[in-house]
């Protein structure tokens, strides 16, 4: 790891619920303006990593060290659903001066739309660009996002990825995205990390981790088929 210019660096991580080893020494890193890639299956440890990252689960062992302001979009969206689509937007910034929603709104016109709207009524995909929007009104150097295609249109989908990719290319917004997807996480993420039942089974570029006949078969076999 590069020491210094890393905005996460997670060395030998252990997290464990009970009896059960949900992370047993996971270590990886994302640099500033990088965009990195976390797939795994369901169950792997994915949601666990990032929540360790926040704090929200202690650690059991190794070391997590975050530089910078890091901010966490949940699995789930976990929108507040009695609040408004601005209120929402506000609880982002709580700990900063500075609560101007507009240039989110720019980002995200969807929502600029439906801002006086009870979150809870809105779409999973408009969920979704609240839970992002939340997260970015903190003003944060990295993001860490936790299954951002669940249960969305391939239309959103392409929505929410276009407007990563131009935070990153714009802000130098560093991304760690978690997905399921690994076919949409190595398309817009430069370095990976394959997650299997709590330990890194794989990492490097994701042109590489593409290409490895193993990953192929176990995560992008259904779409190299179906391409087929």
């Amino acid at each position: 790891m590069n020491l210094g210019m890393n905005l996460i660096e997670v060395e030998e991580l252990v997290v464990r619920y009970g009896s059960m080893t949900a992370l047993d020494g996971v270590s990886l890193s994302v640099s500033k303006g990088e965009m990195v890639a976390l797939v795994g299956a369901n169950g792997a440890g994915k949601s666990t990593l990032l929540k360790a990252l926040s704090g929200v689960v202690r650690r059991a062992g190794g070391r997590v060290r975050i530089q910078g302001l890091m901010a966490h979009v949940p699995e789930g969206r976990q929108v507040f659903s009695d609040l408004t689509v601005e209120d929402n937007l506000r609880l982002g910034a709580y700990r900063s001066r500075d609560r101007d929603t507009s240039w989110v709104y720019a980002l995200l016109p969807e929502l600029e739309r439906t801002r006086r709207q009870r979150a809870g009524n809105l779409s999973g995909g408009q969920q979704q660009m609240v839970a992002i929007g939340r997260a970015l009104m903190s003003r944060p150097d990295v993001l860490a996002i936790d299954e951002m295609s669940l249960g969305l249109a391939p239309l959103v989908v392409r929505q929410l990825a276009r407007i990563l990719t131009e935070l990153n290319q714009t802000r130098g917004l560093a991304v760690l995205l978690v997905e399921q997807s690994a076919l949409l996480a190595f398309s817009l993420c430069t370095r990976g990390y394959v997650l299997e039942t709590g330990k890194i089974a794989a990492s490097g570029t994701t042109g590489e981790l593409a290409q490895s006949p193993l990953l192929k078969d176990a995560y992008l076999g259904s779409a190299g088929k179906a391409a087929s």
